[in-house]
């Protein structure tokens, strides 16, 4: 059962306190992949893959039966600024859109044969503009953190975290340039596809917001609170309550990674138990990830959220523990390990 917090100093204690994989298990699966009948590092990246899974569930041959797609809705104060190409009603139609299993991540997620829950948070309370104030307070920030830790399956073995909200690229842009520095323009791109105008927007948007917010903030949970979305922390407390229960997690796109990395900032080894699923078609998602010392396994040039570039993934890590916990060894299968 996962422990509660209530503040947001009880959730930075979890997130120092959450356990590391099993040594033994480590060891066990580098030693199990060693014997497989083929020869050293034949499978390249899928090998590394499976001992990292292996370590994380504790066993030296893990299975994935139990995968959890979740998807989480919320809107942005800052997306009345102009910020998306699209209205803020479109966060809501969406939802019902996933809810009827109408949109890719629901034909993703069937395909990989993984529970897909959706959780809209206050669709009718938007954030605040960050470039007035702050997104939300620390009472907001606590609940969407307990939104997104309450949703996690205990009993699942893996975890995708997807989003949907009108702004929140402005607002992970946002974050990354309070978290990383550099200019505003750096991290900002197109979205959901503005034209040069709106790009204009979004950088003078984000830029406004980080001067106003980080020079205050204490740390990647602040800077979350000050700059985020509800989705976004809900995101972050996912990721969290996954690791306090061994669960490792695929990392979609640069909303997810944004999230990710206010974690990463507030707690250093707070990602270990992660691995990116693909890189985006967003500008600044290439730049995020080698800040996170994430190698994606995907390049496909997808830009949609909702968790489907790491939807995609899952049959990639699938596939590394089915050929690590499937094969036989040499002396299994009676061949010469020569």
């Amino acid at each position: 059962m996962l422990p509660d917090f209530k503040d947001m100093d009880g959730f930075r204690a979890l997130l120092g306190a959450a356990p590391g994989p099993v040594a033994l298990a480590v060891e066990g699966a580098r030693a199990r992949n060693g014997q497989l009948t083929k020869p050293p590092g034949a499978l390249g990246r899928l090998e590394d893959l499976a001992i990292w899974y292996g370590g994380w569930r504790g066993s030296d041959r893990p299975a994935i039966n139990a995968a959890q797609v979740i998807v989480f809705a919320g809107n942005h104060g800052v997306a009345a600024q102009g910020v998306s190409a699209f209205p803020a009603e479109v966060t809501a139609q969406m939802v019902l859109n996933f809810q009827a299993g109408g949109a890719a991540i629901n034909q993703l997620a069937t395909l990989a044969g993984a529970r897909m829950d959706v959780v809209a948070l206050e669709l009718d309370r938007p954030t605040g503009d960050f470039t007035t104030g702050v997104a939300m307070d620390e009472q907001d920030c606590v609940a969407a953190l307990k939104c997104g830790w309450d949703a996690v399956d205990p009993a699942g073995d893996l975890l995708v975290v997807g989003e949907m909200g009108i702004g929140n690229t402005t607002a992970a842009a946002a974050i990354c340039t309070a978290l990383y520095g550099g200019g505003a323009a750096d991290w900002t791109g197109r979205g959901t596809g503005v034209d040069d105008a709106g790009l204009d927007i979004k950088t003078r948007v984000v830029a406004q917001g980080v001067v106003r917010h980080s020079v205050d903030a204490r740390d990647g949970l602040d800077i979350l609170a000050r700059l985020g979305g509800r989705e976004i922390a809900a995101m972050a407390g996912a990721i969290a309550a996954a690791r306090a229960l061994s669960i490792p997690v695929i990392l979609d796109g640069f909303i997810c990674c944004a999230a990710a990395a206010c974690l990463q900032r507030t707690e250093g080894m707070a990602l270990d138990h992660t691995v990116a699923g693909h890189q985006s078609a967003e500008r600044a998602h290439a730049a995020l990830l080698a800040k996170l010392g994430k190698e994606p396994l995907l390049s496909l040039g997808l830009r949609l959220g909702e968790g489907s570039g790491a939807a995609l993934a899952i049959h990639i890590l699938k596939a590394a523990v089915a050929c690590h916990s499937g094969m036989a060894t040499f002396a299994e299968a009676g061949v010469t390990d020569g």
